[in-house]
């Protein structure tokens, strides 16, 4: 696996239309700007659903976490959410 020199933040880059939102969440060099190059898309969040609007690869953003990459205030709170349905999901299959 391939761990970057430069400073990796895990960051919202916005994709949607005008008055549309929809973001890509995003591994980027943290000197890039916000709708500018990234190294590997994790995941998305349409604020505009109700329900089921994060969705995330949280074993690549484990690997990035890893080599030290870090998540922005938001991501964090969406990794913690998708952690959080990812346990209450395993329970009632193990019981």
């Amino acid at each position: 696996t391939r761990c970057y020199i430069y400073m990796v933040k895990i960051r919202l880059k916005r994709i949607g239309a005008r008055n549309h939102p929809v973001y890509r969440v995003v591994a980027a060099d943290s000197r890039s700007p916000r709708d500018g190059k990234f190294i590997e898309e994790l995941g998305t969040y349409h604020p505009s659903r109700t329900t089921n609007n994060v969705e995330l690869k949280l074993d690549r953003i484990d690997h990035w976490i890893s080599c030290g990459a870090q998540p922005s205030e938001t991501v964090a709170s969406f990794i913690k959410q998708a952690r959080k349905a990812a346990a209450q999901e395993e329970a009632p299959a193990n019981a």
